[in-house]
């Protein structure tokens, strides 16, 4: 058997971006690109709208918004334990096969105020008080402490956040709204049960098509799942495997291509903990390990991000109807042409109708801070 020819750098950055759409911009339906990318991160509501406008031609705000409506997309707690947007039909084997996952979450940041709690009878009360109904978070947790008065009400509702498949439906989730989260279990909202025996083997090749090729610490630190090496061994047989530049066995899709090291990349911006960003545990193959830190200056943050030449080179904000665009060193002229003319793009599609967008290109990192 040939030896597998080792994978650059660059051939996997390469690879990452055709697969996110980041290459060229797709003409599919909105369904398709949230298929390919199996989930879209949306612990910021407006974060999806942006990451469909990088990798869409002609995106508009209301193709999502009437999808989230229509329950065909919906917006609940997944991947990582954090909203996702994904297809109906994809949350309903998504969530259950990550639910051991999200049953540890309570004790990890709530542990001191539902230690000695009996989990499963809060699940159970959680599941009672939602049936049939929308309820915000605070009101959830009205209705729960009534069970446990002993207990915070909004570390009991957060607690069931996690315990109980529910999708938070519109407005939660639309451009450019901000407000109380409704609730509702998951099966109500979908109209149909979710899958009792989830998919393990279709979550890593779906994965991989989407990230690949990839090794099995990346598989877990997108999914948020451990112990997935006997699950990708037993998938061998099905898969291709290469090799990085550090020596490291990465695994892919028989039929998938490797990137191409020499195709040129456009610009791209990117919203707020793009998956992009947070698809792999090592993260070389997107951002340089001295950029990290300006881009997530703490657990709780990615801030968004532009690429230039496929890797992350910068960070963008917006204030008072301006993107601010920050660099982290000084772009070639060609590339700072580029970077500003896609930023006036994304600034008639961020900045509302009438209200006259504006782009400034700031000299580091500190002018997006």
């Amino acid at each position: 058997m040939a030896r597998m020819p080792l994978l650059s750098t660059r051939a996997l950055n390469r690879s990452l971006l055709e697969r996110q759409l980041l290459l060229d911009r797709v003409a599919w339906p909105v369904t398709a690109v949230v298929e390919r990318l199996v989930a879209m991160q949306g612990q910021e509501p407006d974060a999806p709208y942006v990451g469909l406008w990088t990798r869409m031609t002609g995106f508009r705000h209301e193709a999502l918004s009437s999808l989230l409506h229509e329950r065909r997309v919906v917006r609940g707690a997944h991947l990582r334990t954090t909203q996702h947007l994904a297809l109906a039909e994809d949350f309903r084997w998504l969530r259950p096969l990550l639910q051991p996952r999200l049953d540890r979450a309570p004790m990890a940041g709530l542990r001191h105020e539902i230690e000695g709690l009996d989990l499963s009878e809060l699940a159970a009360v959680g599941r009672r008080v939602l049936a049939g109904r929308t309820l915000t978070r605070r009101e959830l947790g009205s209705l729960l402490v009534e069970h446990f008065p002993d207990r915070r009400a909004n570390a009991l509702a957060v607690s069931t956040h996690f315990l109980v498949p529910m999708i938070h439906p519109p407005p939660s989730g639309l451009w450019g709204r901000r407000g109380a989260v409704p609730c509702v279990l998951a099966e109500d909202w979908i109209g149909r049960p979710l899958e009792a025996a989830p998919r393990i083997g279709t979550m890593v090749m779906r994965y991989l098509a989407a990230f690949g090729p990839a090794d099995v610490k990346d598989i877990q630190a997108w999914s948020g799942l451990t112990r997935l090496r006997e699950v990708v061994d037993g998938l061998r047989p099905r898969l291709r495997v290469h090799r990085d530049e550090r020596g490291r066995e990465l695994f892919d899709l028989p039929q998938a291509d490797h990137g191409d090291p020499d195709r040129p990349a456009p610009v791209r911006f990117l919203p707020a903990f793009d998956n992009l960003l947070l698809g792999h545990a090592d993260r070389g193959r997107v951002i340089a390990d001295e950029d990290r830190k300006l881009v997530s200056p703490g657990q709780a943050m990615v801030r968004p991000t532009f690429l230039v030449d496929g890797f992350v080179s910068g960070t963008w904000s917006v204030k008072d109807h301006r993107l601010l665009v920050s660099p982290f060193r000084t772009l070639p002229k060609g590339d700072l042409a580029a970077v500003t003319e896609e930023a006036w793009r994304l600034a008639e599609f961020i900045v509302p109708d009438g209200a006259g967008p504006d782009v400034r290109v700031g000299p580091g990192p500190e002018a997006a801070a």
